[in-house]
């Protein structure tokens, strides 16, 4: 005699251990407060603004000693229903101690994610709210068929929009007070 399964009642919320459990199939998995969301591999504009800003971005933190660079795929654990995985994070030197063996487990102080059609609206909300709500300090949107970088700081709990960089013109980007950056470095 078989016992009936209970089926719960409400939404099913997702959490680490989850996540955790899925089989590696090539896809990108991120939890999004509880939800599992699923994207398809990238774009060739999107691996060239990634590659170009990771490298950009590692040479600068490197030269000045400031912390580590890490690129997709690499987990963000804001909470055990929030397991994020930006295309890049910088951890300052202060902030190391949210590095472990398994993922980054902690308020990072940047996050950059870059656009595709099929991420756009999670990457510009639902992320953007969980970031603010967890404290991440700047979040940047890299946007390859704009060409574009938006520079986003928090201010209370959201962000406001620093600065918006396109075509040639170089620019200091926090977090990186040293860094003179350009919309033109990123894409070409």
């Amino acid at each position: 005699m078989s016992i009936p399964m209970r089926i719960p009642e409400g939404r099913i919320v997702l959490t680490y251990e989850d996540y955790a459990a899925i089989p590696n199939d090539g896809k990108r998995y991120e939890i999004l407060e509880g939800v599992l969301a699923v994207t398809p591999a990238p774009s060739t504009k999107h691996q060239t603004a990634s590659v170009n800003l990771t490298g950009i971005l590692r040479q600068h933190v490197r030269d000045k000693d400031l912390g580590k660079i890490f690129h997709a795929p690499a987990d963000l654990i804001l909470e055990s229903t929030s397991v994020l995985q930006p295309d890049l994070v910088y951890i300052s030197k202060a902030r190391q101690g949210i590095i472990t063996e398994r993922a980054i487990e902690g308020t990072p102080d940047l996050v950059v994610e870059i656009l595709s059609p099929t991420t756009t609206r999670n990457d510009r909300i639902t992320k953007g709210q969980i970031y603010a709500r967890h404290k991440v300090p700047a979040y940047w949107i890299v946007d390859p068929d704009q060409e574009t970088l938006e520079v986003y700081l928090l201010d209370g709990d959201t962000y406001r929009l620093e600065t918006t960089l396109q075509g040639e013109t170089a620019s200091p980007v926090p977090p990186f007070s040293e860094l003179q950056l350009a919309a033109k470095d990123i894409f070409s």
